[in-house]
């Protein structure tokens, strides 16, 4: 199955940054002296990914301007108002029509092996809906903690407790979907936080029986969401 089309949610401020995102959005930080943003649109492209949707809205002209005339074909839509991931991934419905497609979070850093891994993950069966990213860590208690069998997703647990997970599984922030999913997000409510959450439809398709799977990180990645990530990604470099 071909997939090549992506979807990046970068609408966001970044509060956890800090004064650092005050005047520059969180997708534009400098790593290795190019904006974060590149960074994952050049690996995106060199897993085969050839036109790009963002979800924009904070400082979006930034990012328009800075990426305009980029090599590959990337569409850019403000959202409006900025109230979650789940509504952010709705307005590519239109982009994506009935392909399968790569949706990662803007200030996710990877290798290029690990999103063709997640689209492998996707093929395992024509059933397959999606396949999650995950990340083995301690205690995912500052992420979403994912349980699974066999490799097939049981369910996810949001900003779990600290110590209270009996999975060791951290979603990694990047997905392979099917195009069912916008029949999902259409339907999510406001969660808790009074956002619509992307993780609100993938639990609608869980309890509905679809098959979600687990894609396993084995390489680079990095979620640049602090200050103290961000210098290390640089002083990495």
């Amino acid at each position: 199955m071909k997939l090549e089309k992506a979807v990046v949610l970068a609408a966001g401020r970044g509060t956890r940054m800090g004064s650092i995102t005050e005047s520059t959005p969180k997708p534009m930080l400098s790593v290795e002296g190019r904006p974060m943003l590149e960074h994952i649109l050049d690996r995106l492209a060199t897993a085969g990914i050839r036109e790009f949707f963002i979800a924009v809205g904070y400082q979006h002209e930034l990012i328009e301007n800075y990426f305009r005339n980029w090599r590959l074909p990337i569409h850019f839509q403000i959202q409006e108002p900025v109230n979650g991931t789940g509504s952010a991934a709705l307005l590519a419905k239109d982009f994506v029509g009935s392909d399968a497609f790569l949706l990662t979070y803007g200030d996710i850093l990877c290798a290029p092996e690990e999103y063709l891994r997640c689209r492998e993950v996707l093929n395992t069966t024509p059933e397959t809906v999606c396949a999650l990213a995950v990340k083995a860590v301690d205690d995912p208690w500052q992420g979403a903690a994912v349980y699974e069998t066999n490799g097939r997703i049981d369910k996810i647990i949001e900003k779990p407790a600290k110590g209270t997970s009996t999975t060791s599984w951290n979603s990694a922030g990047f997905y392979a979907f099917r195009s069912v999913v916008f029949d999902y997000l259409a339907c999510i409510q406001p969660s808790p936080r009074n956002e619509y959450e992307l993780t609100s439809a993938i639990d609608m398709m869980i309890n509905d029986g679809l098959d979600l799977r687990i894609s396993s990180i084995a390489g680079e990645w990095r979620d640049v969401g602090r200050p103290e990530d961000l210098a290390a990604v640089n002083n990495q470099a």
